[in-house]
C-alpha cells in the first residue's frame, strides 16, 4: 500500500498516524525555566526575602506607604543597573557611574537655576553624560587601560572637580515642583510615583536591545571571545566604547531623576549607589567572566537591594544590620546562580 503523503508522518490510509516525539526540554515551559534561569532564581530569592520580612512585621508591610517609598527612589538604580549589566558582559566594568551621575545632575542644576527650561537641562544632562561615557570608554579601550583602574580613577577625578569648583556647596530648586518636566517625570498617578513606569520602559526596551537586537549579540559575542567577535566582523573597540557610553547616558538619567525627586543637587550626588548598583547586578545573575548576562535579572536585583534597608529597619531591627543583610544576600544569591549557570570560564 502507498504511504498517504497527506498523512502526519507518511501514515498509510486506515492506520493512526504516528506523532512527532519530542524530548521532555523541549516543553515550552522547561524551556523557559531554564533560559531565564538567573532571573528566576533572583526573584525566589526576593520573593523568600520579603516572606521573612512580612512575618516579621506584617502591619509595616502591608502598606503601601512602605512600597511607594521605594518605588520613588527605586528608578534611580535601575537607569543604572541596566547599562552596567551591558558592561558586565562586555567583559569590562564601570566604576565611575557615581560621579558622571553628580557631573551631569550639576549640569542640569545649572540650566534649570539659571532660568532655562528644565527640559534643557534634561538633554544637557545626557548630552553631558554620553560624552562623559565615551571619554572613560576611550582611556578603556583606545588607551589600553584597565577598566577597574581607569574608571576608579576617573570617579575620583570627577567628584574631586565638582567639590573643588562647587566648594561643597549644593543647590535648592524649589521652581522644579511647578515644571512641566516634573509633572511628566516626577509626580504621582493614583498614589504611584510616575518614575517607575520611565524605568520600566527602560528595562523593557534595554532588555528588547540585549536579547532582540544585533547591539546585545554583538555585546556578548565580544564579552564570550573577542579574538572570535573579531573574525566574525565585529568592530570589538567601538562595541566596547559603546557600553560605556550606554552607561554615561543612564547614569545621567538617574542623576537627573535624582534631583527632581529631591529638588536639590548636593555635590555627593550619586556617591551612595556605587555598591548598591553593583550588588544588583550580580545578584540579579550577570557573572563577572562576560559573555553572559540578565537585564531583567539585573532590575530584580536592583529591587531586592532596595528593599533590604528598608526591610530590615520596617522589621524592627536596627541600621547596624543592613551591611550584614546585604552581604547574606549577595552571597546567597551568588551561590543559587553558580548551581544554576551552565558555563563557567
Amino acid at each position: 500500500m502507498e504511504p498517504d503523503l497527506q498523512s502526519p508522518l507518511g501514515g498509510t490510509h486506515g492506520e493512526p498516524a504516528r506523532t512527532e516525539w519530542k524530548h521532555p526540554s523541549d516543553h515550552w515551559l522547561r524551556g523557559f525555566v531554564i533560559d531565564n534561569r538567573a532571573s528566576l532564581g533572583t526573584l525566589g530569592v526576593f520573593i523568600v526575602m520579603m516572606a521573612v520580612f512580612m512575618i516579621a512585621n506584617p502591619t509595616v508591610f502591608t502598606t503601601w506607604y512602605l512600597y511607594s517609598s521605594v518605588l520613588t527612589t527605586l528608578p534611580v538604580a535601575l537607569f543604572v543597573v541596566v547599562p552596567l549589566v551591558f558592561v558586565v558582559t562586555c567583559g569590562e566594568i564601570d566604576l565611575s557611574f557615581p560621579a558622571t551621575m553628580g557631573f551631569a545632575s550639576w549640569v542640569f542644576a545649572l540650566v534649570v537655576q539659571a532660568g532655562y527650561d528644565p527640559f534643557l537641562g534634561i538633554a544637557a544632562a545626557i548630552v553631558t553624560g554620553t560624552l562623559l561615557g565615551f571619554l572613560v570608554g576611550s582611556l578603556v579601550v583606545y588607551g589600553g587601560l584597565s577598566s577597574l583602574i581607569a574608571t576608579l580613577g576617573m570617579n575620583f577625578l570627577l567628584r574631586g572637580l565638582i567639590q573643588i569648583i562647587n566648594e561643597g556647596k549644593s543647590m535648592a530648586l524649589t521652581g522644579l515642583a511647578d515644571s512641566r518636566a516634573y509633572t511628566i517625570f516626577s509626580s504621582q498617578v493614583w498614589g504611584i510615583p510616575v518614575q517607575i513606569f520611565w524605568a520600566i520602559g527602560f528595562v523593557v526596551l534595554s532588555a528588547m536591545l540585549y536579547n532582540r537586537h544585533r547591539f546585545g549579540a554583538q555585546v556578548r559575542v565580544v564579552g564570550d571571545n573577542p579574538d572570535s567577535a573579531q573574525q566574525m566582523g565585529i568592530d570589538v573597540k567601538r562595541v566596547r566604547v559603546k557600553v560605556f557610553v550606554f552607561v554615561g547616558i543612564g547614569a545621567a538619567i538617574a542623576g537627573t531623576f535624582s534631583v527632581m525627586i529631591n529638588f536639590t543637587w548636593w555635590p555627593t550626588a550619586g556617591d551612595g549607589y556605587l555598591l548598591p548598583v553593583l550588588a544588583s547586578v550580580f545578584v540579579g545573575g550577570t557573572p563577572t567572566w562576560g559573555g553572559i548576562g540578565t537585564v531583567v535579572g539585573g532590575a530584580i536585583g536592583a529591587v531586592t537591594v532596595s528593599f533590604i534597608q528598608t526591610g530590615v529597619v520596617a522589621a524592627g531591627l536596627s541600621g547596624f544590620y543592613v551591611q550584614f543583610f546585604n552581604g547574606l544576600i549577595i552571597i546567597l544569591s551568588l551561590l543559587g546562580h553558580k548551581w544554576n549557570q551552565a558555563r563557567y570560564r
